[in-house]
């Protein structure tokens, strides 16, 4: 039976290479011996002895020139290049600028600039089984250049699918929204929901050599064939909520004024006089309008 292979994750190492400046001397310096070898050859008569040299120099210091030329390659400010031979990889160069390596040697460059994206509006479904619209934005970079090179075969595609992954992992993992704030929601606890996100995504970008420096929720609410049922259902729960507070104030209320009236001895209530007044006291403290004053000139028996 034959053994399966785990992956190789590859690691980012330094690479050998020197400023291009100095070669590039090197290389004026050699045309300009061409041009006067070239110049004092035709300007004089050589001898026959002088002449191999003159062809071997002539020969050589091209030859030496295009061996030059050909390693120069030059890297922008947050910028990379992966060295390779012959398909090995040899390190990174991180140094921006004109630089020099050996001609045989490959240059692969990569931007380890800062990267924004903003991933399409995606339709999940809440933890409660409420399809939802959801979106975000990533900020993402390259960290480890071997890795996102080497260790997948393109890490930007990479990156779009795993952000979709990831909100939709996310998405699918808390409700929409909590009136009664028992539950960690989409809509009510942003920088918990964010701080996961980025947290998933690195780990799932690991992977690629990537690293999220920011993220964040940016379009979240519910898909369209539900979103008037749903805001119905919120204003309802607000009209619940804001009712059950009004009794249970109101409530508070009536047992107040009950203790003090009968602790100062106010007025002596027996149980039908204390259950009227309860009621007047819960419409009046409970209803939507102003309650209008109906002077009683008889008694609660009359």
């Amino acid at each position: 039976m034959s053994e399966s292979k785990t992956h190789s994750a590859s690691t980012e190492t330094g690479a050998w290479s020197t400023s291009g400046y100095f070669m590039l001397i090197l290389m004026i310096v050699m045309v300009g011996l061409t041009a006067m070898r070239v110049i004092g050859f035709a300007s004089g008569s050589p001898s026959e002895d002088e002449v191999p040299g003159f062809i071997a120099t002539i020969a050589a210091l091209p030859v030496a020139i295009v061996f030059i030329a050909s390693g120069f390659y030059m890297i922008q400010p947050n910028q990379a290049a992966a060295i390779n031979l012959f398909g090995s990889y040899r390190g990174t160069d991180r140094n921006h600028g004109l630089r020099w390596v050996w001609p045989w040697m490959t240059k692969t460059k990569i931007s380890v600039r800062a990267n924004n994206v903003v991933s399409e509006k995606l339709k999940v479904n809440d933890l409660r089984g409420n399809p939802i619209e959801i979106a975000c934005n990533v900020v993402w970079r390259v960290a480890d250049t071997a890795q996102a090179l080497f260790d997948v075969d393109d890490y930007k595609a990479f990156v779009f699918v795993q952000i979709e992954s990831a909100v939709r992992s996310i998405g699918s993992r808390y409700p929409y929204d909590d009136i009664e704030h028992h539950e960690v929601t989409l809509r009510g606890h942003h920088d918990q929901i964010n701080d996961e996100l980025r947290t998933e995504l690195n780990a799932r970008l690991v992977l690629a050599g990537i690293t999220v420096d920011e993220c964040g929720l940016t379009h979240l609410a519910y898909a369209p064939e539900i979103a008037g049922a749903m805001l119905r259902r919120q204003q309802a729960e607000a009209v619940i909520s804001a009712r059950k507070k009004l009794v249970e104030g109101a409530v508070s209320m009536v047992e107040m004024a009950l203790n003090q009236l009968s602790e100062k001895n106010v007025v002596e209530l027996d149980d039908e006089r204390r259950a009227a007044m309860v009621s007047n006291l819960m419409v009046v403290l409970c209803g939507e309008r102003d309650a209008q004053p109906v002077v009683n000139a008889g008694t609660l028996y009359q």
